[in-house]
């Protein structure tokens, strides 16, 4: 038996099918299982100790197209009770991708509040930095009522994350702005 962590099942997998393996990764005592695709990049590259495994378990029905439901999740499964990884442990680093930022210094996400995400982690930030995107400078402000309506700004988001708003307006539609767009910081 294995201690039973904490299990994420990871399905962001743009390749499914494809030649990426099936992996299960354990870092510092969580359970992560999904594709060998690069997606666990950053949880390896900020855990303390790591080991991974190529799962071998195959279900007696595997589709092409859900390897989500058909592979991984009663793999999950199988850690969340406790049970050894049932694969081989990982020797070589193929999956692993050095070359990726650890942060993205752009906007990654436009959530329902019309608000722009960025891929840069607020706490990484000096206090003074301020963002350009879209031709708009942006100051940092703790909170929506920090800035007058209408005022465009960047604030750290409840993820950690910068996040760009307009207070009681729109940051997409007000400043432009979309996924893909580039954040510089200046200081």
């Amino acid at each position: 038996m294995v201690s039973g962590g904490t299990v994420f099942l990871c399905v962001v997998d743009p390749g499914f099918g494809g030649a990426r393996p099936a992996v299960i990764l354990d870092a510092d005592g969580r359970w992560y299982v999904g594709p060998g695709n690069g997606l666990f990049e950053l949880v390896q590259r900020r855990a303390r100790k790591t080991r991974s495994w190529d799962i071998d378990w195959k279900p007696e029905r595997l589709s092409a197209s859900f390897h989500g439901r058909d592979l991984f999740a009663p793999v999950a499964a199988m850690l969340a009770r406790g049970e050894p990884p049932p694969g081989w442990p990982r020797e070589d680093n193929a999956d692993r991708r050095a070359d990726w930022p650890d942060d993205l210094s752009e906007i990654v996400y436009v959530d329902h509040f019309d608000n722009a995400m960025t891929g840069l982690r607020a706490a990484t930030l000096p206090p003074n930095a301020r963002f350009v995107a879209a031709g708009q400078l942006l100051e940092r402000e703790r909170t929506f009522s920090d800035r007058p309506p209408g005022a465009a700004f960047w604030y750290e988001n409840s993820n950690g994350l910068a996040e760009i708003a307009v207070n009681q307006g729109r940051a997409d539609r007000d400043l432009g702005l979309a996924i893909g767009i580039p954040v510089e910081i200046v200081y």
